[in-house]
């Protein structure tokens, strides 16, 4: 039983490890991997480019209304009672007002034929042709605002992401820092150049630490969670990251002045396009006012038969025809002259929001610039502090160790520490955020 119970023990161990080494992440993925895996993959990115796909067919059955319509039919009678009609019988001599009753064809009755339709003249349809680029326009407009607004989240959750993984090295750091502090504090006790509540402040501070990483390790794993749901990665897909933000990443040159035209903003090209939609919408209902043509014809045999012998020759009679029609509105009670009105004011709408989103578009770029510069300085001033907080712990730490300093001393140095990284890479993410809100509010994302 001993060497029963060994062997299992080896047994799960080592499925145990293997196990372990199978898990490995199935993507390793830099910040523009996961924009190019988003624009393939999330739900709202796709719907959007399958709305282009569907505007491509609402264009061909536009441009179908331009063709011909052509139809063929074939139809057969068979009168199991031959219509009856009165006939007056003073026709044949009879005395009027009395009726004889006749039947006019025959039992059996065939006809084939063909015919078709060409519209020559709608004015609303020739509008709508005009339309359909600016249609389809529009659709890719609105698909690439769609994923514009996907790639400025993903930025700011991968630039978190990437500043949370910063931050757990930095605690990981202080905890193995606190970790050789608390054993020397033990030892210096144990020689009696150390009180006990030296030890004891140590370990509350590493416990602290401790309970900092369990929260910031929850946090990391809820937001690449939410960043496989932005770029529709299943969940139970690894994912690592490999990008690493510094200062670096961090960059004057997007605060390079030049011209800048509106017309680089994809909301300002969508709704330029809806505009010229709108236009199109009032010439549809003007040109309304206009009659349409259109032409139709149609080719027939046919023929009667008293017995079903309708493959074994007789006479079949040809009809054909050909008909143009002009249909000219004169009144429909002013429904034509509401609509008219009602598209010219739905396109002043439209100019009324252009100006808008012009004014919108200068107040972003104003805060998005004036949010930058501060970010930016801000992470030189926290550089700066994290900087000389780790020289005066540094410090601290030689003098308690030379048993010169206090523990007090040294508790208060490690929290300052603690709280200028902290700092610092909390002013190093919000400067990224800040960069991605201007990228963006100018157009350059």
């Amino acid at each position: 039983m001993k060497y029963l119970s060994l062997l299992l023990v080896v047994l799960i161990q080592s499925q145990l490890l293997s196990a372990q080494t199978e898990i490995k992440p199935l993507h390793s993925f830099s910040l523009n991997d996961c924009v190019s895996f988003a624009q393939k993959n999330n739900v709202q990115v796709k719907n959007s480019l399958l709305a282009i796909d569907a505007q491509v067919q609402t264009n061909r059955e536009i441009a179908a209304a331009a063709f011909p319509t052509i139809g063929t039919n074939i139809s057969g009678t068979d009168y199991t009672k031959i219509p009856t009609s009165l006939l007056p019988a003073q026709i044949f001599g009879g005395p009027a007002g009395t009726f004889i009753p006749v039947q006019f064809g025959t039992k059996f009755n065939a006809n084939y034929g063909a015919n078709f339709q060409q519209l020559l003249f709608d004015g609303q349809v020739f509008v709508a042709l005009q339309a359909r680029e600016t249609s389809l326009e529009m659709q890719r407009k609105n698909a690439a605002v769609t994923e514009e607004a996907i790639k400025a989240n993903i930025y700011k959750i991968y630039y978190q992401l990437s500043a949370s993984k910063t931050q757990l090295n930095i605690l990981d750091a202080n905890i193995e820092r606190l970790n050789k502090l608390a054993h020397d504090a033990q030892i210096m006790y144990k020689n009696g150049f150390a009180e006990k509540l030296d030890v004891d402040k140590v370990s509350v501070q590493l416990n602290n630490l401790q309970t900092e990483k369990i929260k910031a390790n929850n946090a990391v794993a809820i937001g690449f969670m939410g960043l496989k749901m932005l770029m529709g990665m299943p969940v139970k897909d690894s994912l690592e990251l490999t990008d690493v933000i510094n200062e670096q990443s961090l960059s004057n040159d997007v605060l390079v002045e030049n011209d800048f035209q509106y017309g680089v903003r994809k909301d300002f090209q969508y709704l330029n396009t809806v505009r010229k939609l709108t236009d199109y919408n009032v010439k549809r209902y003007q040109l309304s006012y206009l009659p349409t043509v259109n032409m139709s014809g149609a080719y027939s045999k046919n023929a009667q038969r008293s017995t079903f012998d309708f493959f074994e020759g007789g006479n079949w009679f040809t009809t054909s025809l050909v008909s143009l029609n002009v249909n000219l509105p004169l009144f429909n009670g002013f429904a034509r002259d509401a609509r008219v009105k009602r598209t010219k004011i739905e396109l002043k709408q439209i100019e009324n929001q252009i100006d808008a989103l012009k004014n919108n578009i200068d107040n972003e770029i104003t805060q998005a610039k004036l949010n930058y510069m501060s970010s930016v300085a801000t992470v030189q001033f926290q550089k700066k502090n994290m900087q000389l907080a780790e020289n005066v712990y540094q410090q601290t730490k030689k003098k308690f160790e030379a048993g010169t300093g206090s523990n007090t001393e040294i508790s208060a140095a490690q929290a300052d520490l603690v709280s200028a990284q902290n700092n610092f890479m909390n002013a190093l993410y919000a400067a990224l955020i800040s960069k991605v809100d201007l990228l963006k509010a100018t157009g350059k994302l």
